[in-house]
């Protein structure tokens, strides 16, 4: 498990979402990307502590429809990230944590 400067635990999170409108869509996938890194159209990956897994979820029902289907994912233990296919949305970035 990875460990943030502070000693907290990091862990890989990953929300997936089913939007229909254009214009919340957008206003989320942009509250997403200051999260973490989208790896397919409808799909972010995100490395957080718990403070700021907490957040994400309270930042995300702040901003819910009745209509919207977002889904996270928090994943513990041991990160793999197998990706098949032409598009790598993926980056392999060091996280620092200030």
């Amino acid at each position: 498990m990875m460990r943030a400067s502070d000693g907290s635990a990091i862990f890989t999170v990953l929300i997936i979402y089913d939007i229909t409108d254009n214009k919340h869509r957008l206003k989320i996938s942009k509250l997403l990307d200051s999260y973490g890194t989208r790896v397919q159209k409808s799909c972010y990956e995100a490395k957080l502590t718990s403070v700021q897994y907490q957040k994400l979820l309270r930042d995300i029902k702040k901003n819910l429809m009745e209509e919207d289907n977002i889904r996270i994912y928090k994943i513990n233990g041991c990160d793999e990230i197998v990706s098949f296919g032409t598009k790598d949305y993926t980056e392999d970035t060091e996280v620092i944590i200030i």
